[in-house]
């Protein structure tokens, strides 16, 4: 098929496709809502029902206290030949009520909606280009596994496996996610999610402080540690983003918390910082320390096999005179898991927009088209 005929096709169905995104936005799934999940997932199951009903193989899988996982397989039977793998996921951050406070609705160029830009408009428009490729009778160079999880959000622990699972069967793997101002991500830094608890000797504060240990004064000299193990030259930083701690005014606090945000954009400096903070010792040896989480998703590492995928990625959309660029960015994705399983990763597929995990969250409407035109290439020809 001719891009531009592509191209023209995808513009005279966008009044459709903005139809179509508007829908599934209206549909609030936050994550942990399980209700809103299933109608979501039962949404989606309906549209590609109405494109083919033999030629997509269809999975609801139940995550308990989330929702429903959907895995959908086209032409799966074709024995010995790896899928592309189309990633993404169906939950928001938004509560219920959300779109109250951001009305679905489209305003100078702009389609508004909460989850619209992450990533609801991109399931949209995922099912509207294979709804073209049976138009023009066209079909994948390989046979697609999509897999919609419904716990990304939150950090992927029941989504995980299965995201593991198929990306070890693939080829590669795509994944829309948001773009970065239409840029795709070929690199993304790991996360680490940590607690650290201190706990001290309670003690009253004017008859006799010298009996207390205050766990408020050895939280604060370990946050000043933790400081020190930034390495923003190598991609690493830590952050206490809260704390906690006390009980009254008068009183030796006995116990306090925080809790630490961890990026890195390497394996080797995850576990420089995973050995640092392991062996954490209190300043005061009157007070106790705890801590607890993990690493919990490596990096997507920006390697040979992704920057081929990439270039071969920025050929397509130049044939339609589309400009892609690329970045690295340091929030992670369920495109990390991949990636650390060394499949060809190529992140940020989304249309292009902004204001992901806000109330001012859209996308924008003169990107769908070019989106969709990429996306029905990349299918086609890799």
């Amino acid at each position: 098929m001719n891009p531009n005929g592509l191209l023209e096709y995808y513009q005279s169905k966008n009044l459709e496709i903005q139809k179509s995104i508007k829908e599934i936005v209206e549909i609030e799934s936050p994550s942990f809502g399980e209700e809103g999940s299933r109608r979501v997932v039962d949404w989606i199951e309906a549209r590609f029902n109405q494109i083919s009903k033999t030629d997509f193989r269809i999975e609801k899988l139940f995550a308990e206290g989330f929702g429903e996982h959907l895995i959908v397989r086209h032409f799966a039977d074709e024995k010995g030949v790896k899928p592309i793998f189309i990633l993404g996921h169906t939950d928001t951050v938004h509560p219920l009520g959300s779109k109250e406070k951001n009305p679905t609705r489209v305003e100078n160029g702009r389609l508004y909606g909460c989850g619209t830009f992450d990533m609801k408009a991109n399931i949209a428009l995922l099912i509207e280009v294979f709804r073209a490729l049976q138009y023009f009778g066209m079909k994948p160079k390989r046979p697609v596994t999509i897999l919609l999880s419904c716990d990304e959000e939150v950090g992927s622990s029941t989504g995980r496996p299965l995201v593991e699972r198929e990306a070890k069967k693939a080829e590669l793997c795509l994944i829309f996610e948001p773009s970065a101002e239409g840029r795709v991500k070929t690199g993304r830094k790991g996360t680490g999610m940590y607690t650290l608890k201190t706990h001290g000797i309670p003690s009253h504060a004017g008859l006799d402080p010298e009996k207390g240990a205050s766990a408020i004064l050895e939280i604060s000299r370990q946050i000043e540690k933790l400081h020190s193990l930034n390495a923003p030259e190598k991609g690493t930083t830590v952050n206490v983003c809260t704390i906690k701690g006390g009980t009254a005014s008068n009183v030796i606090p006995e116990n306090a918390s925080c809790e630490i945000d961890v990026r890195f954009s390497s394996v080797e400096e995850a576990q420089r910082i995973e050995k640092e903070l392991r062996e954490l010792k209190p300043f005061d040896q009157r007070v106790k320390l705890e801590l607890i989480g993990e690493i919990n998703r490596p990096p997507l590492e920006r390697t040979e096999r992704v920057v081929g995928l990439f270039e071969r990625a920025k050929d397509l959309a130049a044939s339609f005179g589309y400009e892609l660029g690329e970045t690295q960015v340091g929030g992670a994705s369920d495109g990390n898991f991949v990636g650390a399983l060394g499949v060809p990763v190529l992140d940020g597929l989304g249309i292009a927009g902004n204001g992901a995990h806000t109330l001012k969250e859209y996308v924008l409407i003169e990107d769908i088209t070019r989106r969709a035109t990429l996306l029905t290439l990349l299918l086609t020809e890799l």
